[in-house]
């Protein structure tokens, strides 16, 4: 579901809001969150989809990284996971246990355990995770603490929506599908662990709304504008050829419809259709978005290069109300 047709769904429930919930509905963050005493939150999300690769191992382990990402974009540790299943009625019960073991794996990576779950019988099959974390109440991280003069700094490549386009079409180089699967099998664990401990302003997982929907989220909740460069994106090697050669997944043209008609960024005139279409593209698993002082990215730089963790430098928070895309 596109994020303008969301925005209206959730309309009904805005009204429901206690005391303990600290972030909930209303702040339309990645996960919602809940005080069960001071010096406890749990933070609670779910995402599941079809297939996005075809190996049943590391799609079920790509849907559970991808689950759990809401919970380190949020600033928090996972706890435990519920799985949430729909497979086909003549699905073998050898791939089932492969998607299953995948996403139990991934959760065992992550400090948690899988717990339970639900399943049932769809012709489509579908794969993700309920997932609960865990949060100080006083180090929750959301979408809306950006402040002007914030350096924004991106953890994950992107492209991976144009990649398993061009898969499922079976059009993609293998080296290509490689880089992207192990993009998408990467927690965000160590990125949000050093978040936390250099202390950020506001942070956003990219993921189904690309990386313009997203951080038009963080600018809209921060009130604030966003300058992204467009030469200091990091791509995945093959993303743009696939761009060009039309490979382009459904999402990308309501996330492009509801950022570019709605006025809500600006784009370098000339700006290629295949650059465009990364800018807008879904990504599943993607990395965390974050922006904090200037004076704490060396430190920050200095954790995540620690960890192993990729990192670039895309722009900066500004005054305003759009993003701003610069050459």
């Amino acid at each position: 579901m596109g994020p303008g047709d969301l925005e209206k769904i959730l309309i009904p429930l805005s009204g429901y809001i206690h005391p303990d919930l600290i972030v909930g509905l209303e702040g339309g963050d990645d996960a919602a969150v809940y005080r069960i005493s001071r010096e406890q939150a749990i933070i609670q999300t779910v995402d599941f989809f079809p297939p996005v690769v075809d190996d049943p191992y590391d799609y079920g382990a790509i849907a559970a990284a991808n689950a759990m990402s809401d919970v380190y974009a949020m600033g928090g540790e996972v706890l435990l996971a519920l799985n949430v299943a729909a497979f086909p009625a003549t699905m073998p019960m050898e791939i089932i246990n492969e998607i299953l073991r995948g996403g139990a794996e991934k959760v065992a990576e992550a400090g948690g355990v899988v717990a339970g779950g639900h399943t049932l019988t769809d012709e489509e099959p579908k794969y993700g995770l309920c997932v609960t974390g865990i949060v100080h109440p006083d180090s929750v991280v959301t979408r809306a603490g950006a402040q002007v003069g914030d350096t924004l700094i991106l953890t994950k490549p992107l492209g991976v929506g144009l990649i398993t386009t061009a898969l499922r079409a079976q059009e993609a180089d293998p080296v290509h599908v490689e880089g992207a699967v192990k993009s998408m099998l990467r927690l965000n664990r160590a990125a949000a662990q050093a978040m936390q401990e250099v202390g950020v302003h506001a942070c956003t997982d990219i993921t189904g709304f690309a990386l313009l929907g997203h951080a038009w989220e963080m600018a809209e909740r921060s009130k604030v504008g966003l300058k992204i460069s467009l030469n200091s994106l990091p791509l995945l090697p093959g993303a743009l050829d696939y761009a060009a050669r039309g490979f382009v997944p459904g999402g990308l043209v309501r996330n492009r419809q509801y950022i570019l008609e709605n006025d809500r960024a600006v784009l370098p005139e000339g700006l290629s259709e295949e650059m465009i279409d990364l800018l807008f593209c879904p990504e599943t698993s993607g990395g965390l978005l974050m922006a904090l002082p200037p004076d704490r990215l060396t430190r920050l730089q200095e954790l995540l290069t620690q960890r192993g963790e990729e990192h670039w430098v895309i722009g900066e928070v500004i005054e305003g109300e759009k993003i701003e895309v610069v050459a």
